[in-house]
């Protein structure tokens, strides 16, 4: 047993110093993170609207969030620049015009109505409807398909007067 070429397992001591290391590093993680969240509030009324300028921009991170669900490190520097300039007196829709100008109108959470933009505005319409077209057609094929089996199927009871008379020359049975 001296020349086993497996390495001996950790020692119960080895294994909680891991474990207390791994708690370690997942507190100063979670210290990190806290501290990264956003600025201290300030004052109600200025942070009530950085929060609605927020839900308005989309998180360029996370791309399905709004910049106040976010909290992606980006989305944390984009409500603190929004805070900042909002703080500096700038109205919403200069902060909102600065940030469509600077990223583009995919900050924006519900881009306006152009003629760049309809057929993200309709493109879910067009396809609900598409599918509902399908679906009727699908359907459709289905009912006829049932009808034309049951016209051919030899084992399908008719009505007496839609059956062909026995040739001639046979018995009745």
């Amino acid at each position: 047993m001296a020349d086993d070429p497996r390495p001996p397992l950790p020692t119960a001591a080895f294994a909680r110093w891991r474990l207390g290391l791994a708690g370690a590093l997942l507190a100063v993680a979670s210290l990190t993170t806290a501290a990264a969240t956003t600025a201290p509030l300030t004052e109600p009324a200025l942070e009530a609207r950085v929060t609605r300028l927020a839900e308005e921009l989309r998180c360029l991170v996370c791309q399905n969030q709004s910049l106040a669900d976010s909290q992606a490190p980006l989305a944390v520097d984009l409500k603190n620049q929004v805070r900042a300039q909002l703080a500096q007196g700038r109205s919403e829709a200069e902060v909102r015009d600065y940030l469509v100008l600077r990223y583009g109108e995919f900050v924006l959470y519900r881009p306006p109505l152009r003629a760049g933009t309809w057929l993200l505005w309709f493109a879910p319409l067009g396809l609900v409807l598409a599918g509902l077209a399908l679906l009727g057609w699908r359907w459709r094929q289905a009912q006829d398909g049932a009808e034309s089996d049951a016209e051919s199927d030899p084992h399908v009871l008719r009505e007496p007067a839609a059956l062909s008379p026995l040739p001639s020359g046979m018995p009745p049975s």
